[in-house]
């Protein structure tokens, strides 16, 4: 399905996703229209979900990121569909994943300091009636910023 320069338009659009379809066929080898015509039907596939600026948090007062791991104490339905529509509508938490293990769910939050981490944890996650436990990691240091995806 894909090709090796459908990969490397991929790679160069999640490195910058600004580039004019001029410039992805300057960096591929082909027309401006030939790298349009790919990107359009990668975009048509589903491959291309969106484009995104990168917000350097701490130059917009988020000082803290920190992964929660949650443990729920009861697992119906109902009760996942009420922790998952929680979570959604918590701007702070801006990934959630469900796990394997112990955790059922990682959380990564980002907020302007600890006491903004404590609100999170203490009034809006350990309340929900299904949470048993929270653990919480704070990222001292992010030594690798997030990636692209290896393709």
């Amino acid at each position: 399905m894909l090709d090796d320069t459908d990969r490397r338009l991929l790679k160069a659009l999640q490195k910058d996703a600004s580039l004019t379809a001029q410039e992805l066929g300057d960096h591929l080898n082909l027309s401006a229209s030939q790298a349009g015509r790919r990107r359009q039907r990668l975009e048509t596939l589903g491959l291309l979900t969106g484009t995104r600026a990168t917000v350097d948090p701490g130059r917009v007062g988020l000082g803290v990121q920190a992964f929660v791991q949650v443990q729920m104490a009861s697992h119906s339905d109902d009760t996942a569909a009420g922790f998952a529509q929680l979570v959604r509508a918590q701007e702070a938490i801006t990934a959630a994943f469900t796990l394997t293990g112990e955790a059922d769910y990682l959380l990564r939050i980002w907020c302007a300091d600890l006491q903004s981490l404590h609100r999170i944890i203490h009034g809006i996650l350990l309340p929900h009636p299904a949470v048993a436990r929270v653990q919480s990691q704070i990222v001292m240091d992010q030594m690798k910023p997030d990636a692209p995806l290896p393709l």
